[in-house]
């Protein structure tokens, strides 16, 4: 195993780079002093960043560009017939999972891992500029940008490093954190997990991993949090949610079309009021835990709520693109029936007397298949649904698994599977005052300034 203060000398090989987390543990690595190379599918701004750092780097994959490499890391994205992993064998090259390098960049840190089925990279963001704000610089490694400084990964100077945990692929036990937060535990990732037993399981080994000195930090108004919670032995644990009997508990909840206000109490004694800037009642519980972290590590209470305050947002979590002809149109990651209706919700309140207007895109078959008539429901809270097909998120298509099954037990909603009649539909349709979403975690991100740009078109000179 290669440590940490090993890592300025060696030649270090990123298969995947341009991907959202691989870029930022390349970024990390760099200012460790390690010489980074990488590849990817196709060339990108990711990329043209990387090379203006130091980092070599390939638009293409090809066995050579492994060649004296010291250590290789590659995403889960990548498979195992990869030519650069192939070659990485065959040259008995050290080779890393992502879960595995993000775990060596934090082995010298406070290691604190953001865990759960959603509100992973919004609880993360919120710690990280939490923390900032109380002067400690943190380090972190984050699955979206922050809006605030337009990044997804650092290295600070502080002791302390932000990491979110994927659990999708039971990798997220790699990490052996200081401590953790689990924001909730809930059946997804069906290809991985084929029951709701099998994520509880993977969750306790998670716990299992966080250090006897450390702590762990869970919603107790989430069931499956909770049990957690109460299972987890060894470790500080620490609660959160309107539970009367949270460490931190939450109440008079005040939820407003732009944010969201809610009265702290630090195991018994009121602290003040969480004021945040973003909508949703689920980003009242995202703020607690990190609050909740930030307490417990004894930083000071008006620092933490005054970084909370501040908070801005994360890339593709409730993102306003852009607002034509007081049309607003947002873009959002929500894949799940869960992220969806609270998505929604906070959505609805967002567009107060316009019409919610929503372009979903399923993400993987086996998702759809396993929550169809749940999907159904969420996207019930909006007035109209266009249904994009499946992104298969390298999948094979399963039989009877379909957009266009779910569309069809909806009142509010239509099958268009192709993308500019999709968006034609949209620019003709929405009116002054609507909100627009562009929902899912395939790419169904790019419709949203091509919409903009068609309803600029379409108002122009009005």
């Amino acid at each position: 195993m290669i440590s940490l203060s090993e890592l300025s000398s060696k030649r270090v090989h990123f298969i995947g780079i341009g991907g959202a987390g691989m870029s930022g543990l390349a970024r990390i690595a760099l200012t460790h002093g390690a010489h980074v190379s990488g590849s990817d599918e196709k060339d990108s701004s990711v990329l043209a960043a990387l090379a203006a750092l130091g980092a070599t780097v390939f638009s293409s994959h090809s066995a050579e560009h492994v060649n004296g490499a010291d250590l290789v890391i590659y995403s889960n994205a990548i498979s195992q017939s990869n030519a650069e992993r192939v070659a990485a064998a065959a040259q008995n090259i050290p080779t890393y999972t992502r879960a595995q390098a993000l775990a060596l960049l934090m082995s010298q840190s406070i290691s604190i891992a953001v865990a759960g089925t959603h509100g992973k990279t919004t609880t993360s963001s919120m710690l990280t500029v939490a923390l900032q704000a109380c002067g400690v610089d943190p380090s972190f490694a984050i699955g979206g940008t922050i809006s605030a400084s337009g990044s997804n990964a650092h290295r600070g100077t502080g002791e302390y490093f932000v990491a979110e945990a994927d659990e999708s692929d039971g990798s997220f036990i790699e990490y052996k954190p200081f401590g953790a937060i689990v924001t909730n535990v809930e059946h997804d990732h069906v290809d991985y997990f084929a029951t709701p037993a099998d994520v509880t399981a993977a969750f306790q080994e998670f716990a299992r991993t966080i250090s006897p000195e450390g702590f762990m930090v869970y919603c107790a108004d989430d069931a499956g949090s909770l049990a957690l919670g109460r299972w987890a032995q060894g470790i500080t644990c620490i609660s959160y949610g309107e539970h009367q009997e949270s460490d931190l508990h939450i109440d008079q909840v005040e939820l407003g079309a732009k944010g969201s206000r809610a009265r702290a109490l630090w195991k018994g004694k009121s602290i003040g009021h969480l004021e945040l800037n973003v909508p949703g009642r689920h980003n009242i519980d995202n703020a607690a835990a990190a609050l909740a972290v930030g307490l417990h590590l004894g930083l000071p209470t008006a620092a933490l709520l005054a970084g909370l305050a501040s908070f801005a947002g994360t890339g593709r979590r409730f993102e306003l693109k852009g607002t034509v002809h007081g049309i607003r149109v947002i873009d959002d990651y929500g894949h799940h029936p869960t992220e969806i209706k609270v998505t929604l919700e906070a959505a609805r309140r967002y567009a107060g007397d316009g019409r919610l207007l929503v372009i979903f895109q399923p993400h993987r078959y086996s998702r759809t298949q396993a929550f169809m008539s749940a999907f159904a429901t969420a996207l019930s809270l909006a007035d109209y649904v266009s249904l994009l097909e499946i992104y298969a998120a390298s999948e094979k298509p399963i039989p009877g698994v379909s957009s266009e099954v779910i569309a069809e037990s909806m009142a509010n909603g239509k099958y268009i599977p192709n993308f500019v009649d999709a968006t034609d539909e949209m620019i003709e349709m929405a009116k002054p005052g609507d909100v627009i979403i562009t929902l899912g975690a395939g790419d169904v991100s790019s419709l949203g300034p091509i919409i903009i740009e068609g309803l600029t078109k379409r108002f122009a000179g009005n």
